[in-house]
Protein backbone atom coordinates (compact mmCIF):
# COMPACT_ATOMS: atom_id res chain seq x y z
CA UNK A 1 0.00 0.00 0.00
CA UNK A 2 1.39 3.16 -0.94
CA UNK A 3 1.55 5.71 1.63
CA UNK A 4 -0.84 8.59 0.16
CA UNK A 5 -3.26 4.82 0.07
CA UNK A 6 -2.22 4.63 4.09
CA UNK A 7 -2.91 8.67 4.58
CA UNK A 8 -6.05 8.42 2.33
CA UNK A 9 -7.65 5.29 2.24
CA UNK A 10 -10.72 6.28 0.13
CA UNK A 11 -8.18 7.55 -2.74
CA UNK A 12 -9.23 4.26 -4.86
CA UNK A 13 -12.92 5.47 -4.98
CA UNK A 14 -12.02 9.16 -6.22
CA UNK A 15 -13.34 9.36 -9.75
CA UNK A 16 -16.16 8.74 -12.23
CA UNK A 17 -18.04 5.09 -11.97
CA UNK A 18 -20.46 4.06 -14.17
CA UNK A 19 -23.38 1.60 -13.75
CA UNK A 20 -23.33 -2.38 -14.74
CA UNK A 21 -27.23 -1.93 -14.64
CA UNK A 22 -28.03 -5.81 -15.28
CA UNK A 23 -25.74 -6.10 -12.34
CA UNK A 24 -28.78 -4.00 -9.94
CA UNK A 25 -30.17 -6.39 -7.31
CA UNK A 26 -33.10 -3.93 -5.57
CA UNK A 27 -35.29 -5.04 -2.56
CA UNK A 28 -36.76 -1.69 -2.69
CA UNK A 29 -37.92 0.56 -5.88
CA UNK A 30 -36.92 -0.65 -9.43
CA UNK A 31 -33.35 -0.79 -10.45
CA UNK A 32 -32.54 1.97 -12.68
CA UNK A 33 -31.37 1.84 -16.74
CA UNK A 34 -28.44 3.90 -16.54
CA UNK A 35 -26.64 5.86 -13.95
CA UNK A 36 -22.97 7.52 -13.01
CA UNK A 37 -21.46 7.76 -9.10
CA UNK A 38 -19.11 10.57 -9.07
CA UNK A 39 -16.39 10.80 -5.63
CA UNK A 40 -14.57 13.56 -5.81
CA UNK A 41 -12.17 15.35 -2.92
CA UNK A 42 -11.38 18.74 -1.83
CA UNK A 43 -10.51 20.81 1.10
CA UNK A 44 -10.39 17.61 3.24
CA UNK A 45 -14.30 16.76 2.17
CA UNK A 46 -15.67 13.77 0.54
CA UNK A 47 -18.51 14.57 -2.37
CA UNK A 48 -20.73 12.27 -4.10
CA UNK A 49 -22.57 12.70 -6.78
CA UNK A 50 -24.81 10.21 -8.52
CA UNK A 51 -26.74 10.70 -11.75
CA UNK A 52 -29.52 7.92 -12.65
CA UNK A 53 -32.27 7.29 -15.26
CA UNK A 54 -34.63 5.45 -13.67
CA UNK A 55 -37.09 2.49 -15.01
CA UNK A 56 -39.42 5.17 -16.54
CA UNK A 57 -36.92 7.22 -17.75
CA UNK A 58 -36.65 9.71 -16.17
CA UNK A 59 -33.33 11.56 -14.94
CA UNK A 60 -32.28 12.38 -10.93
CA UNK A 61 -29.52 13.29 -9.14
CA UNK A 62 -28.09 13.72 -5.54
CA UNK A 63 -25.01 14.73 -4.25
CA UNK A 64 -24.14 14.97 -0.66
CA UNK A 65 -20.21 15.47 1.40
CA UNK A 66 -18.48 14.83 4.92
CA UNK A 67 -15.58 14.36 6.12
CA UNK A 68 -14.51 10.75 5.96
CA UNK A 69 -13.37 10.55 9.60
CA UNK A 70 -16.26 8.46 10.54
CA UNK A 71 -17.81 11.28 13.01
CA UNK A 72 -21.42 12.36 12.45
CA UNK A 73 -21.50 15.78 11.50
CA UNK A 74 -24.78 18.21 10.63
CA UNK A 75 -26.21 17.80 7.36
CA UNK A 76 -28.89 19.06 5.05
CA UNK A 77 -31.44 16.21 4.66
CA UNK A 78 -34.17 17.68 5.01
CA UNK A 79 -37.03 15.37 6.67
CA UNK A 80 -34.72 12.09 6.04
CA UNK A 81 -31.62 12.99 7.39
CA UNK A 82 -29.88 15.75 9.78
CA UNK A 83 -26.57 14.32 9.98
CA UNK A 84 -24.47 12.22 8.41
CA UNK A 85 -21.13 10.15 8.90
CA UNK A 86 -18.39 9.17 6.23
CA UNK A 87 -15.57 6.52 7.21
CA UNK A 88 -13.48 4.75 5.31
CA UNK A 89 -12.83 1.22 7.11
CA UNK A 90 -9.87 0.09 4.72
CA UNK A 91 -8.53 0.89 1.19
CA UNK A 92 -11.49 -0.91 -0.55
CA UNK A 93 -14.31 -0.27 1.89
CA UNK A 94 -16.02 3.42 2.06
CA UNK A 95 -19.49 3.93 4.42
CA UNK A 96 -21.64 6.81 4.54
CA UNK A 97 -24.54 6.64 7.33
CA UNK A 98 -27.20 9.15 7.56
CA UNK A 99 -29.35 10.08 10.88
CA UNK A 100 -32.40 11.49 11.77
CA UNK A 101 -32.70 12.42 15.33
CA UNK A 102 -29.59 10.33 16.85
CA UNK A 103 -30.88 7.21 14.91
CA UNK A 104 -29.21 5.58 11.92
CA UNK A 105 -31.64 5.21 9.01
CA UNK A 106 -29.79 5.06 5.61
CA UNK A 107 -26.50 3.16 4.75
CA UNK A 108 -24.02 3.09 2.09
CA UNK A 109 -21.21 0.43 2.08
CA UNK A 110 -18.43 0.61 -0.85
CA UNK A 111 -16.35 -1.68 -1.56
CA UNK A 112 -13.84 -1.92 -4.47
CA UNK A 113 -12.88 -5.57 -6.30
CA UNK A 114 -9.26 -6.69 -5.87
CA UNK A 115 -7.83 -4.35 -8.73
CA UNK A 116 -10.06 -1.49 -7.81
CA UNK A 117 -11.89 -1.03 -11.32
CA UNK A 118 -15.40 -2.36 -10.36
CA UNK A 119 -17.20 -0.89 -7.10
CA UNK A 120 -20.24 -3.01 -5.66
CA UNK A 121 -22.64 -0.43 -3.71
CA UNK A 122 -24.82 -1.88 -1.11
CA UNK A 123 -27.68 0.51 0.02
CA UNK A 124 -29.50 -0.28 3.33
CA UNK A 125 -32.98 1.63 4.43
CA UNK A 126 -34.25 1.48 7.77
CA UNK A 127 -37.92 1.44 7.17
CA UNK A 128 -40.68 2.41 10.35
CA UNK A 129 -41.76 -0.70 10.52
CA UNK A 130 -38.09 -1.57 11.28
CA UNK A 131 -37.48 -3.69 7.62
CA UNK A 132 -34.26 -3.54 5.48
CA UNK A 133 -34.40 -3.35 2.17
CA UNK A 134 -30.84 -3.47 0.01
CA UNK A 135 -30.25 -2.76 -2.96
CA UNK A 136 -27.27 -3.71 -4.50
CA UNK A 137 -25.47 -2.55 -7.69
CA UNK A 138 -22.20 -2.98 -9.15
CA UNK A 139 -20.26 0.04 -11.14
CA UNK A 140 -17.32 -0.07 -13.49
CA UNK A 141 -14.28 2.95 -13.18
CA UNK A 142 -14.48 4.97 -15.94
CA UNK A 143 -10.71 5.40 -17.38
CA UNK A 144 -10.36 8.38 -19.54
CA UNK A 145 -8.93 7.27 -23.36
Amino acid sequence: MSSSTSQRPWAGFLGTWVLIPDSCNHEQGLPPRAGRYVISEAEGRLTFTIDWVDAAGASHQVSFSGIPDGAPARFAGGELADALAVSAPSARRLDSVAFRGGQALMFAERQLDDVGTTMRVVQQVKLPDGSRPTNVSLYRKHLPS
